[in-house]
């Protein structure tokens, strides 16, 4: 077996070349403590200096997961290191592959100081989980990087990262975000390509061009009857003033603010928490048995969570009543894990929002609004606060979070089923898949306050994602426009979303311009 000095490499297998997954495992560890190892197995290094050499850097938290955050606690990535490893290898028999491991921008960087004295031809950073900082590091040797997502577990960053290094217009960066692993066989030989042009060849050019030849191309788009009534302009903005969205964000109270002209009213956990525990019991466990006859499936989340999730539930309507508010928007994770509140708010934001009130996740307060303002402008439609997810090799985004209404018309609409299984990046607590209704077109927007901006893309619902990595409710959907510009606003806008069924193109128009505000396309 050849040797190699660099001491960031480390041996990756698969079943056909026989390395031990313990092996593969021993590896990863060390890997991600810059240690050194062995030198990789001859099968992943090409026999000439001809073909490229390229470093694959898999960004992620450690090969197996222990905190809460997408994909999942717990979730074993060897597996899939394995798989892509042995899919370039296989393929690309002349090609040289290094794979890496690497948590942020510390070892990122220095994996760079030591491939300087390796003949590096590019990267291929792969982004398992969301927030790790390291193709921002790569991009800086000036060599060729393909920056791919591993769907439902990196998405997050790969969105907002991938926005903010197209702003910078890097000719040496292409990226692949396809569910398919073929699409990211299909830019690899780009590399070759640009080995052989040197220094003038555009990477992402080629690379975008091979994307798009392997994109589907938009299917039908049209959408099934939708008898939307929305509020005259002048009624929707009287109504967002007259109302208010509660924030709970940390142990003291804020400041009140407004938000696209809404109040919002800041008050502490221990408001919250006082009025969870002091919840009526008898109506709490009322809840609780509807929800287990109502749902479709009850998975993995016991009666007594479901009962402390109606107490939570009763709590967040007791605080709306208490301060004559519309809406409610919780730092649910920090309340949590910060032992501040006992209980997830998700059960409780899904039966809000089936009334035609507002339950928003992460005390995001902009998202929050933005489900107010299109509530009250729709009539009591429901807003879906979301991680969106995008997938070339479907030519979907898909919407994803651990809250959604099943009432998607309204309160008065017809309910769609749901199913209640626990809050998927802990395994923990209880919340909502919901089961859209698909055929129907759907009106996505986020608002911005200070820039005085309401970004809207539409999207064409066709499909319910099972997938149990990440967010329980996951409704794919088609978007109507171009997908590559899908891409390019993440990083200005943060990952967020909010979808609303129904075609709301027209009235956010009237809203904005009766605002003074601007609306963004974003596809």
């Amino acid at each position: 077996m050849r040797r190699n000095n660099n001491p960031l490499e480390f041996p990756v297998g698969c079943p056909v070349h026989r390395i031990s997954r313990r092996r593969f495992l021993t590896g990863c560890v060390a890997c991600a403590g810059a240690a050194g190892l062995t030198g990789a197995p001859k099968w992943l290094r090409a026999t000439g200096g001809k073909s490229p050499k390229i470093r694959i850097i898999y960004a992620l938290h450690g090969p197996k997961q222990k905190v809460p955050d997408w994909p999942n606690v717990g979730f074993d990535f060897v597996p899939v290191m394995e798989r892509t490893n042995a899919a370039l290898a296989n393929r690309f028999k002349d090609h040289t592959f290094l794979p890496v491991m690497a948590t942020g921008e510390e070892q990122a960087k220095k994996i760079l100081e030591a491939d300087a004295a390796e003949d590096i031809d590019g990267y291929i950073v792969c982004q398992m989980n969301c927030w790790n900082r390291v193709v921002q590091t790569m991009v800086t040797s000036d060599k060729p990087v393909l920056y791919a997502d591993f769907k439902y577990a990196g998405s997050g960053g790969f969105l907002v990262y991938t926005a903010g290094l197209l702003r910078e217009d890097r000719s040496n960066l292409g990226f692949v975000a396809s569910s398919r692993i073929e699409d990211l066989l299909a830019a690899v030989p780009c590399f070759e390509e640009a080995k052989a042009a040197g220094a003038s060849f555009d990477f992402a050019a080629a690379t975008a061009r091979t994307r798009a030849d392997r994109t589907p191309p938009p299917g039908d788009l049209s959408c099934r009857p939708d008898k939307l009534t929305v509020l005259p302009v002048e009624e929707t903005i009287r109504r967002m003033k007259a109302t208010k969205i509660i924030a709970v964000r940390g142990p003291k109270a804020d400041p009140e603010t407004t938000m696209m002209g809404i109040p919002v009213v800041f008050i502490p956990f221990s408001e919250l928490n006082d009025a969870w525990a002091a919840a009526d019991k008898d109506e709490a466990r009322a809840i609780a048995d509807r929800w287990i006859k109502t749902a479709s499936r009850v998975i993995d989340v016991s009666r007594d969570e479901l009962v402390n999730s109606a107490a939570m539930y009763l709590a967040e309507k007791k605080i709306l009543q208490k301060h004559d508010a519309m809406g409610i928007t919780i730092n649910c994770l920090g309340g949590f894990y910060g032992d501040h509140i006992h209980a997830y708010p998700c059960l409780g934001f899904f039966e809000l929002n089936n009334q035609g009130l507002v339950g928003g996740c992460e005390c995001d307060v902009r998202s929050a609004a933005t489900m107010t303002a299109g509530t009250i402008m729709t009539g009591g439609r429901p807003g879906y606060i979301s991680d969106p997810v995008i997938d070339t090799a479907k030519r979907q985004i898909i919407y994803a979070h651990c809250v959604a209404s099943n009432r998607v018309f309204g309160p008065k609409g017809e309910a769609n089923p749901f199913e209640i299984l626990t809050h998927s990046e802990d395994r923990q607590g209880a919340s909502v898949r919901s089961i859209f209704p698909l055929g129907y077109l759907t009106t996505t927007i986020e608002i911005s306050d200070p820039q005085k901006e309401i970004i809207l893309h539409q999207a064409k619902a066709v499909a319910n994602d099972p997938d149990d990595r990440a967010c329980r409710t996951k409704l794919a959907a088609e978007p109507v426009g171009d997908i590559e510009k899908l891409f390019t606003m993440w990083d200005k806008w943060g990952w967020h979303r909010v979808t609303f069924y129904g075609d709301l193109k027209k009235p956010v128009y009237e809203l904005a311009e009766a605002l003074g505000w601007k609306v963004i396309e974003e596809a």
